[in-house]
């Protein structure tokens, strides 16, 4: 089995969107459509794929900015997941307005996620992971047979996402990659919402902030 794997980097703050795909019955998924929502619309009709659903890992503005554009795009209606305590943060725009940028309307997301829950691209079985602390409802999803992770902005290669927004927390951030990333194979990839991948034990051996020596 073949999960594919496409990463744009997107928007005024350089964020990742991706889009995933099972090559071999081609239903595909959208991670954070951050500013490029057409753009993976386009990708994958060129692929061939059918998008199935979007699912975002935390409601800050980067990540959910091209929502619109891409359900307009899209042939037909897909799910919206999200985790509900990040529902103000959505409904607030996301902090769009405190750095000056304009949000387009998004709708409502629906699909509640739960820590545990399974979702799936083609025969790919991902889990939900909530990690709080860079947002209260960030959560990760992790797919064990891809041995990857889509870790949002809890954890970066040699890095950690911002806690000194609203609503965000280093000692709650610093547990969840504790408790939820170092806890995962140390070969798991760790696709992050900002920069170059990494893996969990690079991070666990060379993060600054959480490594553990």
């Amino acid at each position: 089995m073949t999960l594919r794997v496409e990463r744009y980097e997107v928007g005024p703050l350089a964020t990742n969107a991706y889009l995933l795909a099972d090559t071999e019955t081609g239903d595909a998924v959208v991670v954070d459509p951050g500013a490029a929502g057409e753009a993976l619309a386009q990708e994958a009709a060129r692929q061939g794929w059918q998008v199935r659903a979007v699912w975002i890992t935390h409601a800050h503005f980067d990540h959910f900015a091209g929502l619109p554009a891409l359900l307009k795009a899209l042939p037909q209606q897909v799910p919206v997941a999200l985790h509900p305590h990040d529902l103000p943060l959505w409904r607030a725009g996301g902090g769009a307005s405190f750095f000056g940028f304009p949000l387009p309307q998004v709708p409502e997301p629906d699909l509640l996620l739960t820590h545990g829950q399974h979702l799936q691209v083609g025969r790919f079985v991902f889990q939900v992971r909530h990690a709080p602390g860079h947002s209260p409802g960030h959560v990760m999803f992790y797919a064990p047979q891809a041995g990857l992770v889509l870790c949002g902005d809890v954890i970066f290669r040699e890095g950690i996402g911002r806690t000194d927004l609203p609503l965000g927390s280093f000692p709650l951030l610093i547990d969840s990659i504790r408790t939820q990333v170092f806890t995962l194979p140390d070969d798991a990839r760790l696709l992050p919402g900002h920069g170059p991948e990494t893996t969990v034990g690079y991070e666990k051996r060379f993060n600054p902030f959480v490594g553990q020596g």
